[in-house]
C-alpha cells in the first residue's frame, strides 16, 4: 500500500517533468540484482569514443580521397590519349601488309629462294628454297613473322638468321604496309582499308653457278661417305674479281625445314648430329693446312734470297739435328719419301719436307727464313686475317709464333723444331678454306690479294703484295709440275691446264686421322679461277681425298659448263 502511494506521488511529479520513475528503480541496491556477469564487464557503464579517433579516421578518408582524385586526373590528362587509342582499337584492328621478300638468284637467274603465297587462313607467305643439295649454308634461312593466340603479330618482319638471307637482309626485306579493319562488338567485319602500301624487297643475283655448286657438294658428300671423312668443304673463286663461283659445306641443313620450323623431329636430329650440320666449314672451319703452305714459304724464300730457284737440296728421307737438352742425341724430322735432289719447282711438285725444312728453318750452312719472316709472308697472303665474306662467323686463324707458344705452353721457348713443323703446315697452324682460296688466288694473279664476294656487281677490293712477278711464275710452274708429274697428277686432264698443290695434314692426338687438301687454279696459262677443297678427318691410309673431288668436278664441268675453262681476253 505504501509502495503504491509512493509510486502514485512519483508518477504525478514525474508527469510534471514529462516522465515517470519506476519504484523498482528507486529501491535498487548494489547487490547486482539483474545477475550481470561482472567478469565479462556486463552492467559496466561504457565511456564515449575520444574525439581524436574521429580526427584520425577522417584524415585517412581525406588522404584516400585525394589519392583517388589524383589518379583520376592522371588517367584523364596524362594517359587520356593512350587510353582513347586503346579504346578505339577495341573495334579498329591494325594488321601488317607484308612486303614481298626479294628473290635470290644464281648468276644465270636461276631462282634459289623465293616466296610462296599463304592460304586463306594465313596472311603470311612462306619462304621457299631450291631443292638442290649444297645450298644450305650459302642461302641460310629466315625467321618468319610470329603472332600470338589472339591473332596479333608481335614480330612483323622476316628476319635472316644466317647465310645470304642474313648478309643481305636489309636489301631483301622491303617495308611492310598497314591495313586497318573495323569490326563491331560482335566481331563482324564492317570495313577494311590499306592506309600504307608495302614496299617490296629487292632481289639479289649471286655470282654462284648453281649447277657447279650442286655438283661440288655432291662429290664432297659421296667422297666423305665412301672414304670415311667426317665432313668437307669446297670453294671456287674468280682470281681477278673475287666472285665466288661455288662455296659449299658438308654436311648441311635444309633451309626450307629451318625456315618453316614445322618438322621438329628433323631439326632436333640436326642438333644431335655429332657431325654438326649447322657448322659452315668453308667459312668458319679451322684446319691444319699441311703442305698447301709450301708455295707461300717458297716465294718468301725467293724474295729473301734464301735460295735460288735452280738450286737443289738433297732429301734422304729425313734430317737430324743435335738435341740441345740431351748430349749425343738427335731430333729427327722426317720426309714422306726420300726424294733425292730437288730444286724449288721439283720440291713443290713432289712436296719434299726436307727441302722446306732447310729453306724455312735453316740447316747446316744455310740460314732459313726463320719463324718471324715465315709469319710475315703468311700475313702478306692473308693468313691469320678474316676474309669478311659474312656468310657465318669467321675466325682469324692462327700462324704459330714464339709469342703464341709462350702464351699457350706456359712460357715454353720456341725451338728450331717448332719452325720445321710450322713450315710444312703442322704444329699450331690453322687456316680456313676461304683464307686458302684467297691466298692461292694471289699466287695465280701475281700478288693481288682479292677480297671474296658473292655479288658480281660489288666493287672489287684488292691489295698488292710487293714481290717480283718472276718469283710468282716460278711458284706457279712448280704447281703446274705437281699436276703433270707430281702429287696432283689426278688433275692432269686434257681439256684444261690445272696448277695445284696437295696437302695431307695430320690431326688428332695419335695422328691416325688426316685432313686431305687440294688447292690450285685454272687455266694455268691465263688463270681465271682458284679452288680449295678440304676433306676433314679421314683415315690416314686413305688414298682418296681432295684430288678425287676436284677430278670428278673437272670431268663434269668439261661436259656441262666448259665455258669456265676458256681463256679470256685481257
Amino acid at each position: 500500500m505504501i509502495r503504491y502511494k509512493i509510486r502514485k506521488i512519483l508518477n504525478r511529479k514525474h508527469r510534471g517533468f514529462g516522465s515517470g520513475i519506476d519504484p523498482d528503480e528507486v529501491f535498487l541496491d548494489a547487490r547486482n540484482l539483474p545477475q550481470f556477469n561482472t567478469q565479462q564487464f556486463e552492467g559496466v557503464l561504457e565511456k564515449p569514443i575520444a574525439k581524436k579517433v574521429f580526427v584520425i579516421v577522417g584524415l585517412i578518408f581525406i588522404l584516400i580521397g585525394m589519392l583517388l582524385l589524383w589518379r583520376i586526373g592522371y588517367i584523364q590528362i596524362i594517359d587520356g590519349e593512350m587510353l582513347t587509342t586503346r579504346s578505339e582499337n577495341n573495334h579498329l584492328k591494325h594488321a601488317p601488309v607484308f612486303s614481298d621478300r626479294g628473290i635470290i638468284y644464281d648468276r644465270n637467274k636461276v631462282e634459289l629462294a623465293w616466296n610462296v603465297s599463304g592460304d586463306k587462313k594465313n596472311t603470311v607467305y612462306s619462304r621457299a628454297y631450291t631443292r638442290k643439295y649444297g645450298f644450305g649454308h650459302l642461302l641460310g634461312y629466315v625467321e618468319t613473322p610470329l603472332m600470338d593466340k589472339r591473332g596479333f603479330f608481335f614480330q612483323k618482319e622476316f628476319r635472316g638468321i644466317v647465310g645470304i638471307e642474313r648478309v643481305f637482309n636489309s636489301t631483301l626485306s622491303g617495308l611492310n604496309g598497314l591495313k586497318i579493319t573495323e569490326i563491331d562488338v560482335a566481331g563482324n567485319l564492317i570495313s577494311k582499308s590499306v592506309i600504307e602500301r608495302p614496299i617490296d624487297g629487292e632481289s639479289v643475283v649471286l655470282s654462284v653457278d648453281s649447277l657447279v655448286q650442286e655438283k661440288l657438294y655432291e662429290f664432297i658428300k659421296t667422297t666423305a661417305e665412301n672414304s670415311g671423312f667426317s665432313g668437307g668443304a669446297g670453294i671456287i673463286m674468280d682470281v681477278r674479281k673475287g666472285d665466288i663461283l661455288a662455296v659449299t659445306s658438308f654436311p648441311e641443313y635444309d633451309s626450307q625445314i629451318l625456315s618453316s620450323g614445322e618438322d621438329r623431329d628433323t631439326i632436333y636430329s640436326y642438333k644431335k648430329d655429332t657431325q654438326n650440320p649447322f657448322f659452315n666449314r668453308a667459312v668458319s672451319g679451322l684446319y691444319v693446312p699441311g703442305s698447301i703452305i709450301k708455295p707461300f714459304i717458297a716465294i718468301g724464300a725467293l724474295n729473301e734470297n734464301i735460295i735460288k730457284p735452280e738450286e737443289s737440296i738433297f732429301s734422304k728421307g729425313y734430317i737430324s739435328i743435335p738435341n740441345p737438352y740431351h748430349a749425343g742425341k738427335y731430333s729427327i724430322f722426317t720426309d714422306w719419301y726420300a726424294h733425292g735432289w730437288s730444286n724449288m719447282k721439283e720440291a713443290l711438285a713432289v712436296s719434299s719436307n726436307v727441302y722446306f725444312y732447310e729453306i724455312g728453318g735453316g740447316y747446316k750452312n744455310r740460314n732459313g727464313l726463320g719463324i718471324k719472316r715465315v709469319e710475315k709472308y703468311m700475313k702478306k697472303f692473308g693468313f691469320g686475317e678474316k676474309t669478311n665474306l659474312g656468310l657465318s662467323e669467321e675466325p682469324d686463324g692462327l700462324i704459330p709464333s714464339p709469342e703464341w707458344k709462350a702464351r699457350v705452353f706456359d712460357g715454353d721457348p720456341w725451338r728450331l723444331g717448332d719452325t720445321y713443323n710450322t713450315v710444312i703446315g703442322q704444329y699450331g697452324f690453322h687456316v680456313t678454306p676461304m683464307q686458302v682460296v684467297r691466298a692461292v688466288s694471289a699466287i695465280s694473279n701475281k700478288g693481288s690479294v682479292v677480297e671474296p664476294k658473292l655479288i658480281s656487281d660489288k666493287p672489287v677490293k684488292t691489295r698488292q703484295i710487293n714481290i717480283p712477278d718472276e718469283y710468282f711464275e716460278i711458284i706457279k710452274s712448280g704447281m703446274r709440275l705437281a699436276v703433270t708429274d707430281g702429287t696432283a697428277k689426278g688433275l692432269n686432264v686434257p681439256f684444261v691446264s690445272v696448277a695445284a698443290k696437295t696437302g695431307t695434314a695430320e690431326v688428332g692426338a695419335e695422328k691416325k686421322l688426316v685432313n686431305s687438301w687440294i688447292i690450285g687454279f685454272f687455266p694455268y696459262e691465263q688463270p681465271r679461277y682458284a679452288f680449295a677443297v678440304v676433306m676433314e678427318r679421314g683415315p690416314r691410309d686413305n688414298v682418296v681425298g681432295g684430288v678425287f673431288v676436284m677430278r670428278q668436278l673437272f670431268d663434269w664441268m668439261a661436259k656441262n659448263t666448259p665455258e669456265y675453262f676458256y681463256k679470256i681476253d685481257e
